[in-house]
C-alpha cells in the first residue's frame, strides 16, 4: 500500500523568528570556493589549482540551543524528578518505543490565543473526531500558530495545554505529546499578565510541570499539522541523542497509508 510522508519539523534557519532573540540558532555557510585552503591542509602541496573547478568541500557552521527548531523535550527538561519523585530521565534515555506510534490530531485552532485548554476541551475534542485514546498514542495539538511561522508574533501565538489537561492524556498512557506552538504551555505574555493579577505561581509552565507527577515528552515547533487527519496515521520523532540532555532535535514526521 503506498504510503505519504508529511515532513512536520521546521528548518534550522537563519532570520526566521522561531525563538525569542537571545536563544536564535546561528547558522554560517562555508561554499566550495571558501574551502579549498581547508582541504589542502590534509594534502602536503596541494593547491587550489589541483582541485576540480578549484572547489573544496560545502560545509556549515551551527551554533544552537537543544529547544531550537522542532524538538523533543525529555522530562528532564520539566523538573528534577518525574512520577512523584524519581530521576527524571534525559533525552538519551528517553524509550525510542514512545518516539513511535499512532498519531492523534487534536484540533485547538479555533481556541484563542494564550487560552488554556482543560480536559473538557480534550474529551469534546475527541468525541468529535471519535477517537478512543489508546497507550502510546503520540497526540499533537494543532493551534494557531502553526499559520504564523517566521512572523514576529509566532512566539506569542497559540493555546497552550494545562495542567489537568495534560495529566487527562498522560493517564490514559499518553508519553509523547505535540505543539506547532513555541510551547507546549500558553505563550508567556498571556501567562504573565494573569500572573499579575492572580499571583499564583500553579499557572506558570503548568503544562510541562504535569511531568512531575507522570513522565512524559513533548515535541514543540511542529509543522504542517493542518494537513493531517484527525487520527490514522503514524508519527515518528526519534531525537538526536545528547548525553544527560534536557532535549534533542528531531525530524519529526507522520506517515500516512493511502
Amino acid at each position: 500500500m503506498p504510503r505519504q510522508i508529511i515532513d512536520l519539523s521546521i528548518a534550522i534557519e537563519n532570520d526566521v523568528i522561531s525563538d525569542p532573540a537571545p536563544m536564535r540558532p546561528e547558522v554560517k555557510y562555508f561554499a566550495h570556493a571558501d574551502t579549498a585552503g581547508q582541504m589542502a591542509t590534509y594534502f602536503p602541496g596541494l593547491t587550489r589549482d589541483d582541485l576540480p573547478d578549484g572547489e573544496g568541500w560545502a560545509i556549515e557552521q551551527v551554533s544552537l540551543a537543544t529547544h531550537n527548531g522542532t524538538h523533543l523535550d525529555a522530562p528532564y527538561h520539566f523538573a528534577s524528578t518525574m512520577d512523584g519523585g524519581k530521576r527524571a530521565i534525559t533525552i538519551d534515555e528517553v524509550p525510542l518505543e514512545w518516539c513511535m506510534g499512532a498519531g492523534v490530531k487534536l484540533d485547538f485552532r479555533h481556541f484563542d490565543d494564550g487560552y488554556v485548554a482543560t480536559p473538557g476541551d480534550v474529551e469534546t475534542e475527541l468525541k468529535r473526531i471519535g477517537h478512543d485514546l489508546q497507550p502510546l498514542d503520540i497526540v499533537v495539538v494543532n493551534t494557531r500558530a502553526g499559520e504564523v511561522h517566521g512572523n514576529d508574533d509566532y512566539i506569542d501565538t497559540g493555546c497552550g495545554m494545562g495542567r489537568d489537561a495534560t495529566l487527562y492524556l498522560l493517564e490514559r498512557g499518553v508519553r509523547v505529546t505535540g505543539t506547532d506552538a513555541w510551547s507546549w504551555d500558553a505563550p508567556f505574555v498571556h501567562t504573565a499578565k494573569k500572573w499579575a493579577e492572580t499571583r499564583d505561581p500553579a499557572i506558570i509552565w503548568e503544562g510541562h510541570r504535569a511531568g512531575r507527577d507522570i513522565g512524559y515528552c513533548h515535541i514543540e515547533k511542529l509543522h504542517n499539522l493542518e494537513k493531517l487527519p484527525a487520527a490514522g496515521f503514524e508519527i515518528i520523532c526519534l531525537p538526536v541523542k545528547i548525553k544527560a540532555a534536557s532535549a534533542g532535535w528531531t525530524r519529526a514526521v507522520a506517515v500516512l497509508n493511502e
